[in-house]
């Protein structure tokens, strides 16, 4: 039998990798603005192709599509009425893939933009959209819950309640779009312990923040909890002048997030290059968010020390006939075009 999460856990980090809805929009398959996963019914081998590629990568988790498959969001595109379909189809094909190698399955929810703090009232309705995703997953078979890009500390408590009564272990992260606490006004800090108090499993933070504004808050969390520490920033070069990629601009002023990123990626090397950092601070959980590819997951694979199928086509710059050492004389005339 695969181990469960808590026992991977105490076997080194576990490696995640995200960001289906951002890669599927770009292949073709998601529309930007509402970014509700009608992929999952509508072109499912797009799906179970991602899960296999981020499988194949490394990841040991598939994360079923269930991001933004929730009563509030499909209502907004006319598809409420597909609303279990589309939760129970992404489970089954999550798991179908993670029986093709050694993987878990996670269900997911995330933020609902239905939670108001002073309106206690969307407390149940926040509670009823969590209960009946998961009570779906529950029935298709998880391993765990993941509930993640929480603004709110008082949703993910609501995510997390709603785990615990159906069993199962949760991993609960934040989602630092702000500058240094929750929406509802608790340091990111402060917000994970008391996560942690009442019971999950992991504790983090995840999208908004690439890895160079992410880590500074990250290693604050990793000293306040016992718990184990989830970390999944995306691949775009935040730093201090924008330290989320909802505030990156282009040389001429213009918005990037959420379409026009792709100036701001990091590559395959920086995304390794965190993953090492995050172990080294003692993150258990590694994983990567919106904008990720297969080739960043397989990078921080391998620089965690890992032996994954897809690296038998890692680059061998070796072989390639301008960079190898034994370059022929017809090619290296041209070198200098190549280094100039």
């Amino acid at each position: 039998m695969s181990l469960s999460i808590t026992e991977r856990l105490e076997n080194g980090p576990v490696l995640g990798a995200e960001g289906y809805v951002f890669e599927l929009e770009r292949r073709g398959y998601i529309k930007a603005g509402p970014f509700v996963p009608e992929v999952v019914l509508d072109f499912p081998d797009a799906v179970r192709e991602l899960h296999r590629e981020f499988l194949r990568a490394g990841a040991e988790v598939m994360v079923a599509l269930t991001y933004y498959a929730h009563r509030e969001k499909l209502r907004d595109i006319g598809r409420e009425g597909d609303l279990e379909a589309m939760n129970r189809q992404a489970v089954r094909i999550a798991r179908e893939v993670a029986r093709e190698g050694d993987a878990l399955v996670a269900g997911n929810v995330c933020n609902t933009w239905a939670y108001d703090p002073d309106n206690p009232a969307t407390r149940a309705t926040v509670r009823a959209m969590y209960a009946e995703q998961l009570g779906w997953a529950v029935e298709e078979g998880i391993d765990f819950v993941i509930s993640e890009t929480n603004d709110y500390l008082g949703e993910a408590l609501i995510a997390l309640e709603v785990s615990q009564e159906l069993g199962l272990p949760a991993m609960v992260t934040l989602a630092p779009t702000q500058p240094d606490k929750t929406r509802d006004g608790y340091e990111y800090t402060e917000a994970c312990r008391i996560l942690a108090a009442a019971g999950a499993q992991i504790v983090g933070l995840n999208c908004d923040r690439g890895p160079q504004t992410m880590l500074p808050l990250i290693t604050d969390i990793r000293e306040a909890v016992d718990c184990a520490v989830a970390v999944q920033p995306v691949p775009y070069r935040t730093g201090p002048a924008a330290p989320t990629m909802e505030t990156l601009r282009s040389a001429e002023g213009d918005r990037a997030f959420p379409i026009a990123l792709e100036p701001f990626g990091c590559t395959r090397f920086e995304m390794a290059d965190f993953a090492t950092q995050a172990r080294n601070l003692g993150v258990d959980y590694v994983g990567i968010c919106c904008g990720a590819g297969p080739h960043h997951v397989r990078a921080m694979a391998e620089a965690l020390g890992r032996e994954v199928p897809a690296g038998k086509y890692s680059p061998s710059m070796d072989l390639h006939p301008m960079f190898r050492a034994d370059i022929s004389a017809k090619d290296a005339a041209f070198l200098h075009t190549w280094t100039a």
